[in-house]
């Protein structure tokens, strides 16, 4: 799924859906029904007709989400898929990534800052800090290790303490990642 702007402002949302599925090779036979069915998952059925540059921010990105579905792969990767979303828009993604789950056993790698997302969609979680697994476990074991009562977001903070660096501007991002490039 880009995180990048990957729906064309020019076409439609039936029209964005029907070249992402010409593009994933799916079947003229199958196409019309798989975009209804992600029309309707993710919301969209009644803009189908609209140019997307007509569409707000939430809209275009479960449209992303749809493209980024329609050939039902076997493995999906999400780079924070809800950032940017209403409440309703990322309860739409949730349901997506489950009926995936559940229709094509599809692996799905997520990974969000939203504890509550990670809890709700996760079977296993990866603490990561400073570019290292700090917890790997299922949401219940990372937050028996906490607590009875604790959160994901009691064992995020309590994994990654204060040492989270606050100096992460752009320029302080743009050296990291030159300095990273040079030494490997």
């Amino acid at each position: 799924m880009p995180q990048l702007l990957s729906a064309d402002g020019e076409l439609t949302g039936y029209e964005n859906l029907l070249l992402s599925a010409r593009l994933y090779l799916i079947s003229r036979a199958e196409r019309s029904a798989r975009i209804e069915q992600a029309l309707a998952m993710m919301g969209l059925r009644d803009v189908r007709d609209r140019l997307v540059r007509t569409y707000s921010g939430g809209m275009i990105r479960r449209l992303e989400i749809a493209q980024s579905t329609l050939h039902r792969p076997g493995l999906i990767f999400m780079d924070e898929p809800t950032v940017g979303l209403d409440p309703s828009g990322r309860h739409a993604v949730w349901e997506h990534v489950r009926a995936l789950r559940a229709e094509l056993g599809a692996a799905i790698v997520l990974t969000t800052h939203y504890m509550e997302e990670a809890d709700e969609l996760c079977n296993r979680i990866a603490v990561l800090h400073e570019g290292q697994i700090r917890a790997l476990g299922t949401p219940q074991e990372l937050k028996t290790q906490v607590g009875p009562d604790a959160t994901l977001d009691d064992v995020f903070e309590l994994l990654t303490g204060a040492a989270i660096d606050t100096r992460s501007d752009f320029r302080h991002v743009r050296q990291q990642r030159r300095g990273a490039l040079e030494h490997g």
